[in-house]
């Protein structure tokens, strides 16, 4: 018998008729063993997702405030589904332990996770599936990070004992036994955390979407749908701001070679997109995979006569930065020029500290920081087989007017990053998917 575990998002659980084509995907393929869901997310535009109502009664507790309103909702939304699914099955007592727990302070992280535990509950029991509380089988060491050996080791030898399970996703424990979750949006990573552990054939990732498209359809128009992607390819998309998968999810399916299908949960016939370790095949009139980008990025900019020729140059200025705990996104540089680009949130208390710290270790001629820097990946596997890609990249950027304020250029020849002005981030998007695909 094979195994596929399967993943659906909060859109696929926002309620009783959504719980109910996740039963039938569940159903038509016996294969499907493991299911990681998130919590509920919202039914309109208008709504609230589960979580965000977690995390607002943990903000009225800590407060002094009353959370009872905010609590009831919750309530009501989860008996809504089993009412809407006709179960004999009650949450009274699972309600009672999480209220007194938020009100005594249990934690963000508690609360947060509480939404997809409850979703877990409800969703094993419509399945009949046994139910693991995921706080029992994955792990964060002491300093926070994921426990990614511990847990595998565990969670495979728990998942031998159970032939059908849902997994909550979201959270796990720490050392003390507390709970901690990953950063928003990690279903996903418990997803890819379960494909590894049980040795899956494959991970499905059910979603609202048909999969991964080009590019962002808020900025380009009916952008196409990817058929299929690397793992590679992937990682550098979502990294860049592509939606659909949490960037960190790809790490514990990659490590184990296990392909990821994302699927429509309201559209089961679309294709979808399938993510595979690697492939060789390519639209030949294509070539790029996709286009992401995002905005918020600042340069710092450094200048030097013969800095070149400064044994230990850049690490002293990269040593400033590590200090003050600051990551770097990329170092495009000259031989007289350094450039550093960094998030602009992340420098928003340190800006003269780091001019003048610099300028302690390295002696500049100049330094300057500037805001306003968008940057924009160019995507593709095919790229380095093809003559000329990154001409058409700077030719259409060229043609719209826009001037390139950074180019930086894998050594896998997978990427090219440009760096342009946060105003011209749309056009500059536009501009490229049109050469490529229009």
């Amino acid at each position: 018998m094979q195994c596929i575990a399967v993943k659906f998002g909060g859109s696929s659980l926002a309620d009783a008729e959504h719980f109910k084509i996740v039963k039938d995907i569940m159903f038509e393929n016996r294969d499907r063993r493991y299911v990681v869901p998130s919590a509920p997310g919202r039914i309109s535009a208008d709504d609230k997702k589960v979580t965000d109502m977690f995390y607002e009664c943990h903000d009225l507790a800590r407060r002094g405030e009353n959370i009872d309103t905010c609590f009831d909702l919750i309530k009501e939304r989860y008996n809504s589904i089993i009412d809407g699914l006709g179960l004999d099955f009650d949450l009274s007592d699972e309600f009672v332990k999480i209220k007194n727990a938020i009100l005594h302070h249990a934690g963000e992280d508690f609360a947060a996770s509480r939404g997809e535990y409850l979703s877990g509950l409800v969703l094993a029991n419509y399945l009949g599936f046994d139910f693991i509380d995921a706080a029992k089988v994955i792990y964060f060491k002491a300093n926070g990070t994921f426990d990614a050996e511990n847990t595998n080791h565990v969670l495979r030898e728990v998942l031998n004992y159970h032939k059908y399970a849902v997994i909550p996703g979201f959270y796990g424990s720490m050392p003390n036994g507390t709970i901690k979750t990953f950063s928003r949006g990690g279903s996903d990573i418990t997803g890819s955390i379960v494909a590894r552990a049980s040795q899956a054939d494959s991970y499905e990732n059910w979603t609202d979407v048909n999969g991964f498209l080009m590019a962002d359809p808020r900025i380009v128009k009916d952008p196409k749908l990817i058929d299929i992607v690397t793992y590679t390819e992937l990682r550098e998309l979502s990294y860049m701001g592509a939606g659909v998968l949490h960037e960190e999810s790809i790490f514990p399916v990659r490590f184990a070679g296990i392909p990821i299908k994302i699927k429509n949960t309201n559209d089961r016939s679309a294709p979808g997109t399938v993510i595979v370790p690697e492939t060789t095949v390519y639209d030949t009139k294509q070539v790029i995979t996709g286009i992401a980008g995002k905005k918020g990025f600042s340069v710092i900019s450094i200048e030097k006569d013969m800095m070149n020729s400064e044994v230990g140059f850049c690490r002293k200025v990269l040593s400033v930065l590590e200090d003050l705990g600051i990551c770097f996104e990329h170092l495009p540089s000259g031989i007289d020029t350094m450039c550093v680009i960094v998030n602009t949130p992340d420098i928003s208390h340190y800006r003269e500290k780091i001019k003048d710290e610099i300028c302690e270790a390295v002696l500049p001629d100049s330094i300057s920081i500037e805001d306003g820097l968008a940057l924009v990946a160019v995507v593709g596997r095919a790229m380095v087989r093809n003559r000329g890609t990154a001409a058409k990249v700077f030719k259409a950027v060229a043609d719209a007017g826009i001037n390139i304020r950074m180019i930086d250029q894998g050594s896998s020849e997978y990427n090219i990053i440009l760096g342009v002005s946060e105003s011209d981030f749309e056009k500059t998007v536009n501009a490229i998917y049109n050469e490529f695909v229009k």
